[in-house]
C-alpha cells in the first residue's frame, strides 16, 4: 500500500511518525508535500526512504490512500489542484472537522472519508474517528481500520457528531492536561512537592485512571465511589469539586461549537466560490 500525505503540519507529521514507528508503513510506502517544501524535505531526512515531493498532484499520483492534512481554508485551492489528477478508486480522507464530506465529493471524483486524529496517537493510543462517504465500500472501511489500528482504537461516527467527539477524542488531552496541572501546581504551592516528582505521580495517576475506564470496565461514577467513603477525605474534596466545576464544561462545550460553526461556514463559502474575508 502507498499513503500520501498533503500537509505534515502537527497532526500530518504526527500520524506520520506514529504509522511509521508503529511498522503500520515503512518509509517507503509514504510521498509528502508541503507548502513549505523545506518542511516535506525535513521528514524525509529523518525517514529514509520517505519520498519528498514538490506538488500536491504528485503526492497523490499512484496513493491507494491520500491522507489531507491541511488547515480548514486551505482546502478548496489544494481540493482545486488535484481534482483532475485523482482517480476514482482512491480514498481520499480529510483529517479537519469543518470540512464536511459533501464538500469534497462535490468536487472530487474519488471516495471519501473524514478522520479525527488524537496527540494520543503518537503513543499508539486513544482513538481515531472515522467518518465515511458514499462512494466508500467495506472494504475501503476494512482497509483504513486495520492501518489506523496499529496506532488507536478506530471508532465509527456520525459526521453530525464530528464536534462534539473532537471535543472528547481529540481536545480532550488539552482539557485535563490543564486541569493536571493545576492540580499539580497546587501541589507544589501548598506543600513544597518537587514540580517534577508532583509532575510523576499524578501522570501516573491519570494513566491508571484512564485504564480503570477502559480495560477495568469501571464507569467514572464508580471510580469515584470506589475512592471516596461517605465523610471521607476524597469525598470532601470531590464536594469541591462538585460546587465549583458545574457549567465548566458546558460553556466549553458551547466555545467550541461557535468556533466549528463559524469555520464550517468559511469552508462553505470557499467551495461556492464566495469572498471570504478575514484569515
Amino acid at each position: 500500500m502507498n499513503v500520501g500525505f498533503i500537509g505534515t503540519g502537527t497532526m500530518g507529521s504526527l500520524l506520520i511518525e506514529a504509522l511509521i514507528s508503529s511498522d503500520a508503513l515503512a518509509p517507503e510506502q509514504i510521498k509528502v508535500s508541503n507548502r513549505t517544501p523545506s518542511k516535506a524535505e525535513a521528514l524525509a531526512r529523518r525517514f529514509p526512504g520517505l519520498k519528498a515531493v514538490l506538488t500536491n498532484t504528485e503526492a497523490a499520483k499512484g496513493c491507494e490512500i491520500v491522507f489531507l492534512c491541511v488547515k480548514p481554508l486551505e482546502f478548496h485551492k489544494v481540493v482545486a489542484e488535484i481534482a483532475s489528477s485523482v482517480q476514482p478508486e482512491q480514498l481520499l480522507i480529510s483529517i479537519t472537522s469543518p470540512v464536511l464530506i459533501e464538500h469534497l465529493e462535490q468536487k472530487l471524483p474519488c471516495k471519501i472519508a473524514k478522520v479525527i486524529p488524537s496527540i494520543t496517537n503518537y503513543v499508539w493510543s486513544g482513538a481515531t474517528l472515522c467518518i465515511y462517504g458514499t462512494r466508500v465500500t467495506d472494504q475501503d472501511r476494512d482497509t483504513l481500520e486495520q492501518l489506523l489500528g496499529r496506532i488507536s482504537a478506530p471508532l465509527r461516527i456520525e459526521e453530525a457528531y464530528t464536534r462534539i467527539v473532537s471535543d472528547i477524542s481529540s481536545c480532550g488531552p488539552a482539557f485535563f492536561a490543564h486541569l493536571l496541572e493545576q492540580f499539580i501546581e497546587a501541589a507544589v504551592e501548598q506543600t513544597g512537592i518537587e514540580r517534577e516528582e508532583a509532575t510523576r505521580i499524578a501522570s501516573e495517576m491519570l494513566l491508571g485512571t484512564g485504564l480503570l475506564l477502559t480495560e477495568g470496565g469501571m464507569t467514572p461514577a464508580q471510580v469515584q465511589d470506589r475512592v471516596s467513603v461517605p465523610g471521607g477525605i476524597t469525598a470532601q474534596a470531590l464536594d469541591i469539586l462538585r460546587q465549583e466545576l458545574p457549567g465548566v464544561f458546558t460553556r466549553l462545550v458551547h466555545t467550541t461549537h461557535d468556533k466549528f460553526r463559524e469555520d464550517v461556514e468559511k469552508v462553505e463559502d470557499l467551495f461556492n466560490e464566495k469572498e471570504v474575508n478575514g484569515p
